[in-house]
């Protein structure tokens, strides 16, 4: 009798254990036919949200250019159809060569430009060169060899057979040039670019393709002068290398500069080529408006290579997506003028901070 008792208490036991188990279970598991919410479709519905409230947030062009020095930036996002391009902190030979490595292994394809900050002169360390983001000055051959270890590190470390191909522009702005001459700044800055081919054609790297890139903006030279002066030198030896000039135009042609000197960096000069900054809607109708006025005046348009876009995953206001932009300004380029083509604005590119 006891050894039934026993028995029978221990089925109870059992009994009671599975229940609470099911319970447990259930709690942690969706109710039959909820489906559970992806973490990327979540992190697809802030990325609109986000694109919604930049076009009602523009913010200073100086202001902004000030804020890279000040502070650090947030990495771009690195999922929106856009290759990436880098406001550079530093010329470090390894670290240069980890992000050229990291841009070979998930096979980034398209334009990269390496931004080094504004122009500079330092005669006791070097001459010619720029200010980084870190606040520090880098000379122009310090930046070369920053430049040749991310062509190695991408060239080594991209999968073998893969037909990915970057053009990999080495990157300044024409933001307060403190140099004694621009018209030799961008004479050096060309024959950096040549050196660069020449090193890529003798390693036999032949996934990527050297250029030169340059952030204009009006705001910060007013008088177009060292701009103009920047740009014939780097035309000067008739390289065929090309310069992308990935700038704005602050309220468009009229506002500061005049259409033929607005024209003159956007394709007028036989190297350049425009890949705008397209953060807003506003931007997209001032390119539009260029690209018309262009043709009306010149009978020829603007040579438009592609956009760029500073859309960050943590920054509600730094505006559209690269598929956004891509799509406002083919919109607004359609309304304007049907000149340009489409295809043209194939160099997508997203720039941010380093990983």
């Amino acid at each position: 009798m006891r050894t039934l008792r026993f028995g029978c208490a221990l089925v109870g036991v059992t009994a009671l254990s599975a229940v609470a188990t099911a319970v447990v279970i259930s709690a942690r598991t969706p109710a039959a036919g909820r489906a559970v919410r992806p973490a990327k479709h979540v992190l697809h519905v802030r990325l609109r949200r986000a694109a919604s409230l930049a076009s009602v947030r523009v913010r200073s062009r100086t202001h902004q250019h000030l804020e890279h020095h000040r502070r650090p930036m947030t990495r771009p996002a690195s999922h929106i159809g856009a290759s990436p391009s880098l406001y550079e902190r530093t010329t470090s030979i390894r670290i240069l060569r980890a992000q050229g490595c990291h841009a070979g292994r998930v096979q980034t394809n398209g334009l990269v430009v390496l931004d080094f900050g504004k122009l500079a002169f330092r005669p006791r360390r070097g001459g010619y060169g720029t200010i980084t983001f870190a606040d520090r000055f880098a000379a122009n051959r310090a930046i070369s060899w920053a430049m040749k270890s991310y062509a190695r590190g991408y060239s080594r470390c991209l999968p073998r057979r893969s037909k990915a191909r970057i053009i990999l522009a080495r990157g300044t702005s024409n933001y307060n040039q403190d140099v004694p001459s621009t018209y030799t700044a961008g004479r050096l800055w060309a024959g950096a670019t040549v050196a660069l081919a020449n090193y890529l054609r003798r390693h036999h790297f032949d996934h990527v393709t050297a250029a030169a890139g340059d952030d204009v903006e009006p705001a910060w030279d007013r008088t177009f002068k060292r701009t103009y002066d920047f740009f014939r030198g780097y035309a000067r030896n008739d390289h065929g290398y090309l310069i992308y000039n990935y700038g704005s135009l602050d309220g468009g042609v009229g506002a500061i500069w005049k259409l033929r000197q607005a024209y003159y960096v956007a394709g007028g000069m036989q190297e350049a080529r425009a890949v705008p900054e397209i953060y807003n809607r506003a931007m997209a109708r001032e390119w539009a408006e260029l690209a018309r006025l262009s043709v009306h005046r010149y009978h020829k348009p603007i040579k438009l290579a592609g956009l760029m876009t500073q859309h960050w995953t943590s920054c509600s206001g730094c505006g559209y997506t690269a598929p956004r932009a891509r799509h406002v300004l083919v919109h607004e380029l359609a309304r304007a003028t049907h000149v340009v083509p489409v295809r043209t604005l194939s160099a997508v590119t997203n720039i941010g901070a380093p990983r």
